[in-house]
């Protein structure tokens, strides 16, 4: 297997370590932005569009900063390879274009929303929101974590998240828990949204999102920010009858306070089964391709 990885930053080392994980006789190759660029393990280091000729890569993992995605997608095109798109899938709604291209071309896409592996979620979709008799009231999604500590022993105010011309923001980088509203509850009929840089760590992305999703039949609420200290991440289900509260962290769902499931598995956990799925799929139908992502990211900030 050959796998070509655009931006190799810390995401892009560990869908490396999953990949490795998944298939051993697997060759890594990474397109530079510099000649001086580091060697990372035994990945190999290519340095401009043309070398990929050469090469016949089973599909293209882009972990680029977001606002490059538009540009890595419009050169992949003519190579026709299946894409792994890390999320979000763009920084900036105005490129139906180039998804069309997309689609038009026939290329296999999938947008890395990981959270669409881990055990707790998918057993309350599994067990709860899959029974048509149970009725939603209410809906809230939680994300606090502090920035700073995201990535350690690099400076905090220089990564993407904390910059808006990079693609950063917390709204667009925690759009995991968008994803998995929409991936849970379908498209909502109307959505709104507080944005805000209102917190002490001086960046000029948005360091505080509100999002307020409208059902037919109930409301969805997603808070996230980036200065929260004490992480915490959730999603709690009021049903007329019983509350279901999703621990992320901890991977574990209570119903009204008792615990009824846990899982050892966690967040990180969740890169391999992600990629399994998507190699699994490459020749055949896939979720949360660049269409559904596409919507996502509307709702995220259209």
């Amino acid at each position: 297997m050959k796998v070509l990885i655009l931006g190799l930053g810390s995401i892009a080392k560990k869908h490396i370590s999953a990949l490795k994980d998944i298939e051993i006789d697997v060759d890594i190759y990474a397109l530079r932005s510099s000649i001086d660029s580091n060697q990372y393990q035994d990945v190999t280091n290519l340095f401009s569009y043309k070398e990929l000729t050469d090469i016949d890569f089973n599909f293209c993992i882009i972990s680029s900063p977001t606002a490059h995605h538009v540009d890595n997608i419009k050169e992949l095109l003519s190579y026709n390879i299946p894409l792994f798109i890390e999320k979000p899938l763009f920084s900036s709604i105005g490129n139906q274009k180039v998804i069309d291209k997309v689609n038009y071309n026939g290329i296999k896409t999938y947008v890395a929303c990981n959270l669409r592996f881990l055990d707790s979620l998918n057993f309350v979709r599994e067990t709860y929101i899959k029974d048509e008799t149970l009725k939603v009231n209410e809906v809230n999604s939680y994300c606090g974590s502090y920035l700073p500590d995201w990535r350690p022993n690099v400076e905090y105010k220089k990564s993407y998240s904390a910059n808006e011309d990079m693609g950063g923001g917390v709204h667009i980088d925690l759009i995991h828990e968008i994803d998995y509203m929409y991936w849970l509850f379908g498209s909502p009929e109307k959505s709104s949204k507080i944005l805000k840089s209102v917190s002490s760590l001086d960046i000029n992305a948005i360091d505080y999102a509100n999002f307020i999703l409208e059902y037919p039949t109930f409301t969805g609420s997603i808070v996230l920010n980036y200065f929260r200290r004490d992480p915490k991440r959730y999603l709690e289900i009021v049903f007329s009858e019983f509350t279901i509260y999703v621990d992320l962290i901890e991977n574990c769902v209570f119903k009204n306070n008792e615990i009824i499931f846990e899982s050892n598995q966690r967040i990180i956990d969740t890169y391999k089964p992600q990629l399994e799925y998507f190699i699994d799929n490459i020749n055949g139908k896939t979720y949360n391709d660049i269409n559904e992502a596409y919507e996502v990211l509307k709702i995220c900030i259209q």
